[in-house]
């Protein structure tokens, strides 16, 4: 098996990949949005007739930098999401992280990633270790590169 696990998308739960996909989508939505704007004014610039009639429509320059200031309150309140987000992400992860400073004995470890635990203790002693998973996610392999050490 030569592809790394982070390569197996479906090794994901359907949450985390419908989680990645709404992302991925909001992301391409912020930047095209983010994008119309200097689209129309280059557009205007280079002396498009079509858009050049439609700022005189809409208002000419004034109307414009209303639209700028949209423009500016629209990215600080995506700033302000973002910043929300962060500071939420971070409430959560110190209510997970107590439980992950319980200590684990190497025969747990053992036992949960079903490795032989003198293959546990060889690929401590070495600075850089092939992981092999099957189709499932579980390691059938642990290489540790015992020639290529420092």
């Amino acid at each position: 098996m030569k592809g790394y696990i982070i390569n197996a998308p479906q090794l994901q739960s359907l949450q985390k990949r419908a989680g990645a996909l709404f992302a991925w989508a909001i992301c391409w939505v912020m930047w095209i949005y983010l994008l119309v704007p200097l689209v129309t004014l280059s557009s205007w610039v280079l002396g498009d007739k079509q858009m050049i009639n439609e700022m005189r429509w809409f208002g000419g320059y004034k109307s414009l930098l209303e639209l700028m200031e949209i423009y500016v309150v629209t990215l600080l309140i995506m700033l302000a999401l973002w910043l929300i987000w962060i500071f939420y992400r971070r409430l959560r992860s110190r209510r997970i992280l107590p439980a992950a400073h319980k200590t684990v004995s190497d025969a747990e470890l053992c036992t949960f990633y079903q490795v032989k635990a003198d293959e546990l203790q060889q690929c401590r002693k070495v600075s850089m270790i092939s992981v092999y998973f099957d189709d499932h996610g579980h390691i059938v392999q642990l290489d540790p590169h015992i020639n290529r050490q420092r």
